[in-house]
């Protein structure tokens, strides 16, 4: 089997989570990356828990597959070492407040003038221009920036941050994408591009009916909970032991949803007829559901729904999602080889399918540091 990035190396300089989720989602995809990190320090998810035998399971998880070497650019041997990975690399990443590297030698424009293949990669907070280039940044500010706290959380309530660090994550993904979208334009230019992705930048991208709304009613949406703003019914219900999701998604799955709940007679009321009417009315519709609903168990209504074509669903904490069966019969828990070769740690594995390609990333294991150092030495011998 062949992986897409096969042949591909990468020097990834990044820490923490928006620079190496990038680079782990290149890894997953076949490159080789080796990730530098400060001696006797190294990533500061190392220290990260939680830990099993002083082994961080965070940083397994986001450096899987990756070699370590560790190196202080701003000693002179170190320097030298790394000045001979950088012509056999094919992309460099960063995610270091703008101006580290050019102190260091190593901006783009520098590289850029010696090896111009080479694609450059950065992911900070605010970008490499702007008047607050230069201010450092963490997921929760970028969250907050942007916007997405503000339609995140329940009415009346303050504003909450999303349970994920969604901050780094999708920045270290449009990071991901722009680079192997550089890769491809080498192939016909030879030349290598500077791929610059702020944080910011990536919570606005992803704000696609919250902009819209905004731009057309000339108001800011507000925080509607479970509910979707723009589509009804979207949202949590009740049934008699919990809740469960219903995602009626247009007038036809209105239509199954009613039947299957008994309530035929909604989808003829004019309150209910179209979408736009169903969100004018959307109080009133989840009580009319709700009455039906609290009748019976979760699991019913699901079965129901299911069997009808309409999209639902239980709400599932972590444990129960990484037991789904389908979450694992698309491989979406992976295990990891630990260093001390014990018990593997679990992972979310690489949601993209690839024909042809080996998802398990069962040789996929979290570098000790400074522990492919050997490898490293031999790869910069080969010539």
């Amino acid at each position: 089997m062949t992986t897409p990035l096969s042949g591909i190396t990468v020097i990834d300089l990044s820490h923490v989570l928006a620079g190496p989720y990038c680079t782990m989602m290149l890894s997953d995809l076949g490159a080789r990356v080796i990730k530098v990190e400060q001696p006797d320090i190294g990533d500061d998810t190392r220290h990260f828990p939680p830990f099993r035998d002083g082994e961080s399971a965070y940083f397994a998880a986001i450096n899987r597959g990756k070699e370590s070497i560790s190196l202080n650019l701003k000693d002179d041997a170190d320097r030298a070492l790394f000045e001979q990975m950088l012509p056999k690399a094919d992309v460099i990443v960063e995610n270091y407040r703008p101006g580290v590297m050019e102190r260091l030698g190593y901006g783009w424009e520098d590289l850029h003038a010696r090896f111009p293949r080479l694609i450059y990669g950065a992911v900070s907070g605010f970008g490499h221009t702007g008047p607050e280039a230069m201010k450092p940044a963490y997921d929760m500010v970028v969250q907050a920036r942007s916007g997405l706290m503000s339609i995140t959380g329940e009415a009346g309530r303050e504003p909450v941050r999303v349970g994920a660090s969604v901050g780094d994550i999708v920045g270290g993904m449009f990071l991901a994408q722009g680079i192997t979208a550089a890769l491809y334009e080498r192939v016909q230019s030879g030349v290598g591009r500077k791929v610059d992705v702020a944080m910011l930048d990536g919570q606005l991208a992803i704000l696609e009916h919250a902009i819209a709304i905004t731009n057309e009613t000339g108001e800011s949406p507000t925080r509607t909970g479970a509910r979707h703003p723009s589509i009804t019914p979207f949202e949590t219900f009740h049934a008699k032991n919990g809740l469960f999701v219903i995602a009626a998604g247009n007038d036809v799955l209105f239509g199954r949803m009613c039947a299957a709940l008994g309530l035929g007679a909604l989808k003829d009321d004019p309150r209910f007829a179209t979408n736009a009417a169903r969100c004018k009315h959307v109080k009133i519709l989840k009580r009319m559901i709700e009455m039906v609903t609290l009748e019976r168990k979760k699991k019913h209504w699901i079965a129901r729904l299911e069997a009808a074509g309409v999209p639902c669903g239980p709400i599932q904490n972590v444990a129960k999602a990484m037991s789904d069966p389908q979450i694992l019969a698309r491989n979406m828990v992976v295990e990891l080889a630990a260093p001390d070769g014990g018990k593997p740690f679990l992972a979310a594995g690489n949601p993209i399918k690839i024909s042809d390609m080996d998802d398990t990333l069962k040789d996929a294991r979290a570098p000790t540091l400074d522990g492919d150092r050997q490898a490293v030495l031999d790869w910069l011998d080969d010539g």
